[in-house]
């Protein structure tokens, strides 16, 4: 018998008939492919324009943009149904759960009638690029730096650890307008990626999300039209990002808990049809009690999620709540999971287990979004 979930307060009849076609795209598109990508480091650009043909891009974007006219609703049950089919190699969050809201939010109104239906349709795809080299978690400390000149801005800099870096058609740029200014000399701005200057690194080797094309960027002399500057002026960067950030760590905690259930389901089930001493591995205590913790980890973080999710739907969602989900799921989840590798025995360790991509898929987690350190940061100047 699977994990027991109980059903959402913020689901409703039409986001189950959206969950059906989510998963069967997921079984039908992805699942097969994924040792495959594995290997080459990306997925087939295809995928992107199949998705868009049944809707599944731009889902929260409003129709009149191209999008899908749906809610953050929608966008939970793409992620959760990912997460379940063991996908890790698709950036769909980045794209439609960050990018897409980013241009929505704060691009010239032309800009956005111009960019928005290709996300919803997968002609572009979209990036966000913060991360430099020699900069993480300190966002005030880019050295990617932008000109204003006459009616374009010329950016030179290089971007690091960019998901969707090597399909990404649109990227969103942090850069320094002001480089004396601090947090008030940070500004965004969307590079199309076939704009001269612009070149694609190596994609990277990574721990885990092995199929995803996770690459690094660089902007020679690159210029874009002035209109391609996010918001109103200049300097805003800083304060848009804050604003966005608290969804992102809300998707993340999204697929954690989704994760975490889906572990304990192919636990419950190998540790059911899995033998030793002639009984199977469920039947002994240890075994029990381990996944009895685990599904009260799921549990408790599940409940905490789904108010959060409640939350964001009213727009209420603060970035401390949001800063506690990403800390909480994300810390639960790797925890879980090892867990659940131990019962697998040996084959845990194996790579063709799902559990073992699992188990390396996870730890990025705790990392990216805001790293768990920077997470109690910021719930601490709360308290």
């Amino acid at each position: 018998m699977p994990l027991q979930i109980q059903k959402s307060s913020w689901s409703s009849t039409d986001l189950e008939d959206f969950r059906d076609l989510v998963r069967s795209f997921f079984q039908k598109e992805l699942v097969p492919h994924q040792e495959r990508w594995a290997k080459e480091k990306q997925i087939d650009r295809e995928v992107w324009t199949k998705a868009g043909e049944i809707g599944l891009l731009a889902v929260s974007i409003p129709e009149e943009y191209g999008g899908g006219g749906g809610t953050f609703a929608h966008e939970t049950v793409l992620y959760e149904e990912q997460a379940r089919s063991g996908d890790s190699a698709w950036g769909v969050s980045v794209h439609n759960g960050i990018v897409a809201h980013y241009l929505l939010n704060y691009a010239a109104e032309a800009k956005k009638r111009e960019w928005l239906p290709k996300f919803a349709s997968g002609e572009f795809v979209g990036a966000v690029a913060m991360t430099e080299p020699g900069t993480g978690s300190d966002l005030q400390g880019i050295k990617t730096r932008v000109v204003r000149e006459g009616d374009e801005y010329v950016i030179n800099g290089a971007k690091t650890f960019i998901t969707n870096g090597f399909h990404a058609d649109l990227v969103v740029v942090a850069v320094k307008t002001d480089p004396d200014a601090g947090a008030q000399g940070i500004s965004l701005i969307a590079v199309e990626t076939t704009t001269p200057g612009f070149r694609r690194g190596r994609v990277l080797d990574k721990i885990g999300l092995k199929g995803q094309d996770t690459a690094e960027l660089f902007f020679d002399n690159v210029r874009v039209p002035a209109e391609n500057l996010l918001g109103e002026q200049e300097g805003l960067g800083f304060i848009q990002l804050m604003q966005q950030l608290p969804q992102e760590r809300l998707l993340i905690a999204i697929t954690a808990v989704a994760g975490m259930e889906a572990a304990i389901d192919l636990t419950i089930e190998y540790t059911k049809d899995r033998t030793a001493f002639g009984r199977p591995i469920f039947n002994f205590q240890n075994t029990k009690f381990k996944l009895a913790e685990a599904a009260t980890e799921a549990a408790v973080a599940r409940a905490y999620l789904d108010q959060c999710i409640e939350r964001h739907l009213k727009g209420e969602l603060d970035v401390q709540g949001a800063a506690m989900a990403k800390l909480w799921t994300t810390e639960r989840m790797n925890k879980v999971i090892d867990s659940c590798l131990q019962l697998f025995g040996g084959y845990g360790y194996m790579t063709e287990y799902p559990i073992a991509r699992a188990w390396a898929d996870a730890r990025i987690s705790r990392i990216f979004g805001g790293t768990s350190e920077i997470m109690k940061e910021i719930i601490s100047r709360t308290l």
